[in-house]
């Protein structure tokens, strides 16, 4: 049996057994909707209005800002296509003790409270919890042995049966139509939890080199020993994305190490100020990407595709420093970039939430064409 059903058959195995009453989980109290953000409101960028319809997606030769939405209609490509020759899926996990740089993980109890000395972070408690990391590899078909093969890495992966199968799909089709070129992609879980005082806040939320050259150092040789691929090296034929927290761990993937990787897709980017501990080098967190680093910094050879929903995330917390809102925080990255003469693409998705769910198989495809475009131009 393929991990991938293994994967599927998991959950539905937890989905019909649930946990004695006793042992469920309380549920966390609903949060408040996030307030809708006008397209045209002060500080917005000027977008270029798409025509509305359900499909409607930039060309994949422009930069700039767009709007989409509010209606969505999945992409031709997250389709079943029988013509499209099936990529490979390998899986293997590895475990927090074997791991150099995040041995071992952090967990915590409860949220922090504002630090009453320093409004910029939390007073948060820890302890230290040992973690599985699943990683799934998708090799294209086609692959010869001794290829030196693109790379895409994508972060809170692998996920559990559709999730996976949908981008599997994406990108066998886009493959076999010539859009992307034939890479292997590497999905890697995070090491548990969110935000500050867990594993993935510490190893997403974090402004310096290390999660780059954990993946680098640690995680690609793994993947090339068990899938039995080889990757390239160079930064201009890798890619790396992913969502919320995710999404800004590609992004400082590249700033940091832009000889290791180049291209970013971001949906919903976290580029707000959820750095944990607090680091007097960048007090602001992500939030200060688009107020400091990238305006003082010489422009770098990146390429960033990014979207957001007119819904997205406002103040989900008990902090209220003004660096909060989702919305906010990706237009700022948008119009620096503009600034900087960076190669770059924005949509702004109405109708949409954190994560950007109802729009994501219509913007998906094309992200990844966007990020490849000019890779047979160099």
């Amino acid at each position: 049996m393929s991990p991938l059903r293994l994967l599927a058959l998991g959950l539905l195995l937890a989905v019909a057994c649930p946990l004695p009453a006793q042992q469920k989980k309380k549920a966390a109290p609903a949060r408040p909707q996030p307030p809708t953000r006008p397209f045209d409101a002060p500080g917005a960028p000027k977008f270029v209005r798409l025509d509305g319809k359900p499909g409607a997606v930039p060309p994949v030769d422009t930069v700039g800002d767009y709007l989409v939405g509010p209606q969505y209609a999945a992409a031709e490509a997250t389709k079943e296509n029988p013509a499209a020759p099936k990529g490979r899926v390998t899986q293997f996990v590895m475990e927090s003790k074997d791991c150099r740089r995040f041995n071992p993980g952090i967990a915590r109890k409860e949220f922090g409270v504002p630090d009453p000395k320093n409004p910029k972070t939390l007073i948060v408690e820890t302890h230290t919890v040992d973690y599985r990391r699943a990683i799934s590899v998708y090799v294209p078909a086609g692959h010869r042995a001794g290829d030196v093969m693109p790379l895409l890495v994508t972060h809170d992966g692998p996920g559990v049966g559709k999730s996976d199968q949908n981008l599997v799909r994406i990108l066998d089709n886009l493959i076999h139509a010539g859009r992307i070129p034939p890479l292997v992609c590497v999905m890697i879980a995070n090491g548990g939890g969110d935000a500050q005082g867990h594993e993935r806040g510490k190893e997403y939320d974090t402004l310096s080199p290390l999660f780059a050259e954990f993946i680098e150092e640690e995680v690609l040789p793994l993947v090339e020993k068990n899938a039995g691929v080889r990757l390239t090296r160079d930064p201009e034929d890798r890619a790396t994305m992913g969502v919320s927290s995710g999404a800004a761990a590609a992004f400082t993937m590249a700033w940091y190490r832009p000889d290791l990787w180049r291209r970013v897709i971001s949906l919903s980017g976290t580029f707000v100020n959820q750095q944990w501990p607090f680091d007097p080098a960048t007090p602001d967190g992500a939030w200060g990407y688009h107020t400091t680093i990238i305006p003082a910094a010489p422009r770098k050879p990146l390429r960033v595709w990014m979207c957001v929903g007119d819904r997205d995330n406002f103040n989900p917390n008990v902090m209220r420093d003004g660096m909060h809102d989702w919305v906010e925080a990706n237009h700022r990255m948008a119009k620096v970039l503009a600034e900087k003469g960076y190669r770059y693409q924005y949509l702004y998705c109405l109708d949409s939430g954190h994560g950007v769910g109802n729009a994501r198989p219509q913007l998906l495809p094309q992200a990844l064409e966007w990020a490849w475009h000019d890779r047979r131009k160099r």
